[in-house]
C-alpha cells in the first residue's frame, strides 16, 4: 500500500517526499508538548501559590489562584484536540516515508521499527492525553470543585511523568529526521547526489 500511495503521488512529490515543502507533523507536536507542558505547569503553580503569593505581590502583579487553573484546564483541552490532527498528520506523513533499510538509530532501532514505536506511541500517547484531560475535568468541576486547590498532587506527578514519556517518544521522531532522513530535505537531495547550494537557492 505505502509503495502505491507513492506511485500516485510521485509527480506531486517533493525533495522532502511530500506533497508541501514543510512537514507539518513535527509542527503539531511542538504545539501538543507546548499545550501539555504549560497545562501541567501553571496547575502546578497554582497547587504552590500559597507559597508563592509574596512573590506575586512583591512585583506587583495582581493574580488570582484560580487564574492558573483556568489556563491549566483550558491548556489541556486544547492539548487533546490538537493531539488528534498531530496523530493523523504523523500517520499520513508516515505512509509516504521511504527511510533506508542500512542505516540504525542510536538506539539501536532499525528506520521501520522506530516509525512503528512512534506510531504505536503516539496513540497510546493520545489516548493518555485525553485521560489526562478527562481527569483534570472531573476534578475542575466536581471533586475539587468547592476546593482552593483544583488539582490533586497525583495528577501532577502523574503529568510530570507524561512529560517524560512525550521526551522519549518525541526522541524517537527527531531520530527519524536526523538520522534516518524522513522528510529532510536536504538529506533526501544529498542522497540523489544532488548540490544543495544549486537546488536550495
Amino acid at each position: 500500500m505505502n509503495s502505491e500511495l507513492i506511485n500516485q503521488l510521485s509527480g506531486q512529490l517533493g525533495p522532502n517526499g511530500l506533497p508541501y515543502s514543510i512537514p507539518v507533523h513535527p509542527n503539531l507536536v511542538h504545539l501538543t508538548l507546548g499545550l501539555f507542558i504549560i497545562g501541567i505547569t501553571f496547575d502546578f503553580v497554582g497547587a504552590l501559590f500559597p507559597f508563592q503569593k509574596w512573590v506575586f505581590k512583591f512585583l506587583a502583579i495582581s493574580v488570582e489562584r484560580t487564574n492558573f487553573f483556568d489556563v491549566g484546564w483550558y491548556n489541556m483541552v486544547a492539548a487533546s484536540a490538537i493531539t488528534f490532527f498531530t496523530v493523523a498528520a504523523g500517520f499520513y506523513e508516515m505512509l509516504l516515508a521511504q527511510p533506508p533499510t542500512d542505516v540504525k538509530s542510536a538506539w539501536g532501532l532499525q528506520a521501520i521499527d522506530t516509525m512503528l514505536w512512534h506510531g504505536v506511541g503516539g496513540v497510546l500517547l493520545l489516548a493518555i492525553i485525553i485521560g489526562m484531560t478527562v481527569w483534570r475535568g472531573y476534578q475542575r468541576f466536581i471533586t475539587c470543585k468547592d476546593a482552593d486547590k483544583q488539582v490533586q498532587w497525583r495528577y501532577l506527578l502523574t503529568g510530570v511523568v507524561v512529560m517524560f514519556i512525550l521526551y522519549l517518544h518525541g526522541t524517537l521522531g527527531a531520530q527519524l529526521a536526523a538520522e534516518f532522513g524522513v522528510h529532510n530535505t536536504a538529506d533526501s537531495l544529498l542522497r540523489l547526489g544532488q548540490d544543495l547550494n544549486t537546488v536550495l537557492k
